[in-house]
């Protein structure tokens, strides 16, 4: 498995996964809530600008996606309520995870990723499927990248 994380999955968010990995049940759910508050509130110039963001209608909270490149590599900005600290530990992973891959980078990802975290332990199918989807969306903003 290790060897998987190292070909398809950047440094950064290898090291996340690999931390999740020495967690075992409520532990995961800590450590998923201690990320939600290190999310970084929106860069002043996406402040009110949430319509030109990606929405993430699967999740059942409600997420929004933003991305912008710089020099081949690109940063994520998220907007999750503070309300739903498990979504948001995950919007958190995969901003501090990934900032500063490149769109290829981003592609490569496994869909299924999360259940080397073992986060399929502690958290609903439906859960799941919200956490998924936002690395689609991700995905999606790196193809318009590359388009």
């Amino acid at each position: 498995m290790i060897g998987t994380m190292i070909t398809s999955i950047p440094s950064r968010l290898g090291v996340i996964i690999q931390d999740f990995q020495f967690c075992e049940g409520r532990e995961k759910i800590e450590l998923l809530i201690q990320y939600s508050e290190s999310l970084p509130p929106l860069p002043e110039w996406l402040s009110g600008q949430k319509e030109s963001m990606e929405a993430v209608p699967e999740c059942m909270t409600p997420v929004f996606v933003q991305s912008e490149i710089q020099n081949g590599h690109m940063t994520f900005h998220f907007d999750v309520p503070a309300e739903s600290p498990t979504v948001r530990g995950f919007a958190a992973i995969m901003k501090e995870g990934l900032d500063g891959s490149s769109a290829e980078d981003i592609l490569r990802i496994p869909g299924d990723f999360s259940q080397q975290m073992g986060l399929h332990e502690v958290l609903t199918h439906q859960r799941l499927n919200g956490l998924s989807a936002i690395l689609a969306h991700m995905k999606a903003l790196a193809v318009k990248t590359l388009a």
